[in-house]
């Protein structure tokens, strides 16, 4: 269990796996992440560690291995980044709010092997996590948040709209996986639809769920 994360001004250890070092005292979450964009741009490309030591609460960007991690205390879990734009975002999330603060960033595993796995396996992985229909919604509607849309008829929610199969492979192998657990109906999408949306016909669970990610 993470422990609670306390706002207002911090002090933060950033290092690189070069030696290189900085302990920052940053007023607010931005101050932080002005500090840190400056900082990771300099090591090109480089592993980059945040520490909040007082929390105990740690983030790694390892962009070499295309790899975020994060701990907190014993707690350790694992994303596998597929675009070089999520690294510093994911900063800003640990400025505001710690290690709970990335939960709804994508999809975290518990052990660094399962990252080699396909993205298939991945998702599947990831979803196989979630035993509960509401852990299961809110994965559904922290995807549907991403990327989703409804359709203009209003009859269904579609996800990954306007994506090409070959991306966030790994995502709709989760997707899939929850759509059966939860009883949802996916339906053919229509021609001229892009090949890697997925479509949905519009549940009440949904649509309390959707409203916090609208």
């Amino acid at each position: 269990m993470a422990r609670p994360y306390r706002p207002g001004p911090k002090e933060f250890v950033f290092a690189a796996g070069d030696g290189t070092g900085e302990r920052v005292v940053a007023a607010d979450p931005q101050e932080a992440y002005e500090a840190f964009s400056v900082f990771y741009r300099s090591q090109d490309g480089r592993t980059c560690t945040i520490d909040d030591e007082p929390a105990g609460q740690r983030l790694v960007l390892m962009p070499d291995r295309g790899v975020i991690v994060r701990s907190t205390g014993a707690e350790v879990s694992y994303l596998k980044v597929d675009r070089p734009n999520r690294y510093t975002p994911s900063a800003m999330l640990f400025f505001e709010n710690g290690y709970a603060g990335l939960d709804r960033y994508g999809q975290w595993l518990a052990d660094l092997a399962d990252l080699d796995a396909s993205p298939e396996d991945r998702g599947a992985t990831r979803a196989a996590t979630l035993t509960t229909e509401a852990a299961a919604l809110e994965e559904v509607g922290r995807m549907w948040g991403d990327s989703g849309i409804v359709d203009p008829s209003d009859q269904w929610y579609v996800f990954f709209d306007s994506h090409g199969a070959e991306d966030d492979r790994a995502e709709r192998a989760a997707l899939l996986v929850l759509i059966e657990f939860l009883g949802l109906e996916q339906v053919e999408a229509p021609a001229g639809a892009a090949d890697g949306e997925i479509w949905v016909r519009r549940d009440a669970r949904l649509d309390a769920e959707f409203e916090r990610w609208a």
